[in-house]
């Protein structure tokens, strides 16, 4: 078995909640940050002061107290929908970091308790203000109020968000892409009887052909990137 990055070594010691607290958009960036030395290891409330002490016995450095202005360590809470308020607007799904909220457009959504990480981030962008984040662990806090297994699936979740959108993001770009070609055919069987018209329907070949080449070129820089992971 290979031997442990130390940014993986970290991000195992974070309890997953990609709740973005600490500065950056995941955990996974934030062990990096740790790791390169341009973020210190205080900063993640929901992993409290034990999580504090693992990151620090990792790093082989003293336990610092948390950093306040990252927030503070508290009872783990779960987002609440008020169901009769919530206008279906989907701004509460497309924030939440490991898919815990289900529902379609102008439809009512709801939480699946099991899988929210009480990151908060469903809150903020609710125009109706129907989301409340509840505590669920009375008196623990931190890793007190978590576990492995959560974490291990908050983590599973989030990688699995990342894929489908990834996923969507590509299906979305081929059903352009695809246009674009259509577009392109249609162009060149179109009759142009005046100069004008002729330099009109090169001006829009163009476009379109740039716009299919920069998609290609696009694809295969994902394609790379995806093998070199």
């Amino acid at each position: 078995m290979p031997l442990l990055s130390l940014a993986d070594q970290l991000e195992n010691a974070l309890p997953q909640t990609q709740c973005t607290k600490c500065g950056y958009p995941a955990c996974r960036p934030y062990a990096e940050a740790i790791a390169d030395g341009t973020a210190n290891y205080n900063q993640c409330p929901p992993g409290g002061q034990e999580g504090i002490q693992r990151l620090a016995h990792i790093l082989g450095k003293p336990l610092l107290p948390l950093d306040s202005s990252h927030g503070r360590e508290r009872e783990r809470p779960v987002a609440v929908i008020e169901e009769a308020y919530c206008i279906g607007c989907t701004l509460c799904i497309q924030a939440c970091p490991v898919d815990a909220i289900i529902g379609a457009p102008k439809q009512m959504h709801t939480i699946i308790p099991a899988l929210c990480t009480g990151c908060d981030l469903c809150v903020a962008p609710c125009p109706v203000d129907c989301i409340s984040m509840l505590p669920v662990t009375p008196g623990k806090t931190g890793w007190d109020a978590w576990n492995e297994d959560l974490a291990s699936q908050a983590r599973q979740q989030f990688h699995l968000r990342q894929q489908r959108l990834l996923r969507e993001k590509q299906e979305n770009d081929e059903r352009l892409t695809a246009k674009a070609a259509a577009k392109l055919l249609a162009l060149e069987a179109e009759s142009a009887l005046s100069a004008e018209e002729i330099a009109s329907k090169e001006r829009k070949k163009a476009i379109i052909a740039a716009a299919i080449e920069r998609a290609r070129l696009k694809k295969l820089q994902t394609d790379s990137e995806d093998n070199k992971e």
